[in-house]
């Protein structure tokens, strides 16, 4: 929780202040009553009072006080809010490497049940489109509120040769700034955006991963990236089996240096997960909610009950 006045904490030393007065009264009336030695005598001289009780109306009373000083202050908490704008392009490699089954049924079908997933998760005024890449990067969806096109698009991916990480960056950023130049605005009025890539692999055509970083991070679009599949995953060529580990170090590199987002899945549960938290990082923001009613309210509640129940254990308002 936070303030957006907080100088008006300051007021609750008043509080303090009046606590503190009425320990001294009560102190001085004791020592006051202690000054009569014949206790038969006190007794009928100083009517009994109810003890706790008075202290405890008195203590709802200053606590009802200091909730409503402190809404004063306007205290606020984080809310998440669904984004109202932002684009969004999904880059999936579609190399031979992902027909690799140490994630079962196999790294592809596993990232396509995923990747739909992660459509549903955004919010729907999110614009998102699709690349795939392999040997070449292709835009398969340009950034679109048409969450149907985006679906279709992962149903009918197709597996190639090859895998170019670096032109699956640069073809993204040319999908988002194709997009952002239809808008017609001016450019600190552009939606934010962000490019999600997941690879298995190393990058083995086309520009390097350096020159793509450079890129992203000139346009001022963050790269998050998604390292899916083991360590131990082979595929079989030819007759021949071939390693296909993930390089885990590049994609690090590239979002740790676009300032986007890292993560690691080896399995079909874990790419899933890691797409919902992506989907709750890109599509919503938090806001600060005034919530100084709620202090208001409480405050008057028990500074009632604290004066109700001063009148009724001693006849007068506290």
């Amino acid at each position: 929780m936070t303030f957006q006045a907080p100088l008006w904490l300051l007021a609750l030393l008043a509080v303090v202040a009046l606590v503190a007065l009425y320990v001294v009264l009560q102190l001085r009336r004791k020592a006051y009553a202690a000054r009569f030695t014949n206790v038969a005598l006190l007794d009928t001289l100083v009517p009994k009072r109810p003890g706790w009780r008075r202290h405890l109306a008195f203590g709802l009373v200053a606590l009802g006080m200091a909730a409503l000083l402190v809404s004063l202050a306007v205290p606020s908490t984080e809310v998440r809010v669904p984004r109202e704008r932002a684009t969004v392009v999904m880059a999936v490699d579609v190399s031979l490497s992902m027909q690799a089954t140490d994630i079962e049924p196999s790294r592809f079908e596993a990232m396509q049940t995923a990747a739909k997933q992660f459509v549903d998760v955004l919010p729907a005024r999110i614009n998102l489109g699709l690349v795939s890449f392999a040997g070449t990067a292709t835009t398969l969806v340009t950034p679109t509120t048409d969450r149907g096109q985006v679906r279709a698009a992962i149903d009918n991916l197709d597996l190639a040769e090859s895998t170019a990480i670096g032109e699956a960056v640069f073809t993204s950023l040319t999908a988002v700034q194709n997009y952002q130049a239809t808008l017609d605005a001016p450019e600190e009025d552009l939606p934010p955006a962000r490019i999600v890539l997941l690879s298995d692999g190393y990058n083995t055509v086309g520009r390097d991963d350096t020159q793509a970083i450079s890129a992203a991070v000139d346009a001022g679009i963050p790269v998050s990236t998604i390292a899916f599949g083991t360590d131990y995953g082979t595929l079989d060529l030819d007759g021949e089996r071939v390693p296909v580990p993930v390089d885990r170090e590049t994609l690090e590199r590239v979002a740790d240096e676009t300032g986007g987002s890292y993560s690691e899945a080896a399995s079909a549960a874990e790419l899933e997960q890691v797409y919902e938290d992506l989907g709750s990082q890109i599509g919503y923001t938090t806001e600060p909610r005034d919530v100084s009613y709620w202090f208001v309210r409480a405050g008057v509640l028990v500074a009632l009950v604290g004066l109700v129940l001063s009148l009724l254990w001693t006849n007068r308002l506290v």
